[in-house]
């Protein structure tokens, strides 16, 4: 039987990305879409489904103004390669949360996820740590993955995540 396989692309949306983004979002916006999208044609070219992951509130959350419902900010990035109709919503870090994301997991009975998007102390981190939670192998792609927060919080994700089995490639 063919393992399946998926490469995730989380939160790769017009809020932390396009020009009108708040300044506490520093990414590199065309070297990690860039980046970004080289993976999906090279994962998609391997026979990895491609799924799209995006964060969704239903409504403004203390003072948050990202990510609402409706809003064009909250749609993918549109310099980001569309390859899939698989795309769902979450309203937490970890993709693990969404019922419908982990009913399609469980149909396709994924072996191995590549993470990729945004952002690696965030959504994520707390995927990777979902998918090795359940009993998936779980590799975070490197240089598809931006990063706003300190480097000491950077490598202490990164040790908590090797620690579960979690690889960097």
């Amino acid at each position: 039987m063919a393992e399946n396989k998926a490469l995730l692309v989380i939160d790769m949306q017009n809020d932390y990305l396009w020009d009108k983004r708040k300044a506490m979002f520093t990414y590199d916006t065309d070297e990690l879409t860039g980046n970004v999208n080289h993976a999906i044609d090279e994962y998609k070219g391997k026979g990895y489904d491609i799924i799209y992951i995006k964060h969704v509130l239903s409504k403004l959350l203390w003072g948050v103004g990202f990510s609402i419902r409706g809003t064009e900010g909250a749609e993918l990035y549109d310099g980001l390669d569309i390859v899939s109709d698989l795309c769902f919503e979450k309203s937490h870090p970890d993709t693990f949360t969404s019922e419908a994301f982990r009913k399609h997991v469980n149909e396709k009975n994924y072996s191995e996820m590549v993470i990729c998007g945004l952002d690696e102390c965030g959504c994520v981190g707390a995927t990777a740590k979902g998918a090795a939670k359940a009993g998936i192998r779980a590799y975070m792609l490197t240089d598809c993955i931006g990063r706003r927060f300190p480097e000491d919080k950077v490598n202490k994700m990164r040790e908590d995540l090797g620690k579960i089995g979690v690889e960097y490639i």
